[in-house]
């Protein structure tokens, strides 16, 4: 028998390229200002904790759908924050963390030697999730411009990561009209929807009526409670959109044993239901935010887009390489652009997930060089 392992189809792992970058910012007097990935470094809020706690002791298994109190949450949450309305509880589908759901969201519906579009500029996951499928890869951000070929699925990113950039209900509009067309499936990552930084680029998610006229058919909407809850280590994700497309990921992520555990679950709930304690996390990274905005200016760096999310996309006008080295340096790792495609070797991308010290000690080192 041959065997093909499947890693031999993948591109290597970024974050293994920045060893050298980290162990020189690690060397810095002062210590590192590791800013290269998006963790949360924030306390849970204490009710998700309880909620978690008091889910315990459950012996059974979890459902695969979620418990009904989950669903309704969900339901309830994306109405009232981000004004998806027309879901029902069978339309969304509690996930095992979204990286997970998006590495295998092509293999599960079943799409296989055919072609995915992601973003030019795109979280690396999105390539990875073709290509466990053997399909092939297209980077393209203009749907008008793909010629004769119709694509299989369709994954964008709004808020991006790690640009930041927002795309406008009429964008969202031409792309939603664009797949009815030709029956495509539009795969939307929306985990930053909730952290909009500028009042005239309102995130929108892909299932907003305004943008889908209330009808999801082809159309899912990816979401995470790791960002805007601190969730990150809960792997406490989600999907919404299309309930035909939901009910056949259930049936395969059955088969599969795909489930949130319960306890994680329980904790999903009192994120969902708890609106301050998300807007008390939104309002730190905008401190920070603000923060390392002005210090990267006054460096003389340029940041583009970065309306939303938890990252600064920045540029010196160099090789984002050389960047990185000259930022680490400093004491402060980054990740290089060239980890999110070819079009982006001129930037580097500054995460918001330091603690308040380390923050502060980043914007001390860079207004130093102003």
């Amino acid at each position: 028998m041959t065997r093909t392992p499947l890693g031999t189809h993948l591109p290597d792992f970024p974050w293994d390229s920045l060893q050298e970058a980290k162990q020189r910012a690690a060397a810095h007097p002062e210590g590192i200002v590791n800013l290269s990935v998006g963790t949360p470094v924030d306390p849970v809020a204490p009710g998700i904790q309880l909620a978690l706690a008091e889910a315990a002791a459950t012996p059974g298994y979890p459902q695969t759908a979620g418990t009904p109190e989950l669903r309704d949450a969900i339901v309830a949450a994306l109405a009232r924050r981000y004004s998806m309305t027309g879901l029902s509880p069978d339309a969304v589908l509690p996930v095992v963390g979204t990286k997970e759901a998006i590495a295998w969201l092509p293999t599960l519906l079943g799409i296989r030697g055919g072609l995915v579009v992601i973003p030019e500029v795109a979280y690396p996951t999105y390539e990875v999730g073709a290509l466990l499928a053997d399909n092939r890869v297209l980077r393209s951000d203009s749907l008008l411009k793909l010629g004769p070929e119709t694509p299989d699925l369709v994954f964008i990113n709004s808020p991006g990561n790690p640009t930041g950039k927002v795309l406008g209900v009429e964008h969202l509009r031409k792309v939603v009209g664009w797949a009815r067309q030709r029956g495509v499936i539009i795969a939307s990552d929306e985990c930053y929807l909730g952290l909009g930084w500028d009042d005239e680029n309102e995130p929108v998610s892909i299932l907003d009526p305004r943008v889908c006229d209330g009808d999801h058919t082809g159309l899912l909407a990816i979401h995470s409670l790791s960002k805007t809850s601190n969730l990150a280590s809960y792997r406490a994700g989600y999907l919404a959109g299309d309930q035909a497309l939901i009910s056949e990921l259930l049936e395969v992520r059955k088969h599969a044993g795909l489930m949130v555990p319960g306890p994680i679950q329980a904790a999903m709930i009192a994120a969902l239901e708890d609106d301050d304690q998300e807007a008390a996390q939104k309002s730190r990274y905008g401190v920070r935010r603000a923060k390392l905005m002005r210090a990267l200016l006054e460096a003389g760096f340029t940041v583009d887009n970065s309306e939303a999310g938890l990252y600064l996309w920045a540029t010196r006008g160099e090789n984002c390489r050389d960047t990185v080295n000259f930022l680490a340096s400093l004491g402060i790792l980054v990740a290089p652009g060239d980890f999110y495609g070819p079009r982006a070797v001129a930037y580097i991308r500054m995460a918001l997930t330091g603690t308040d010290e380390r923050i502060d000690a980043a914007v001390a080192r860079l207004t130093a060089l102003a």
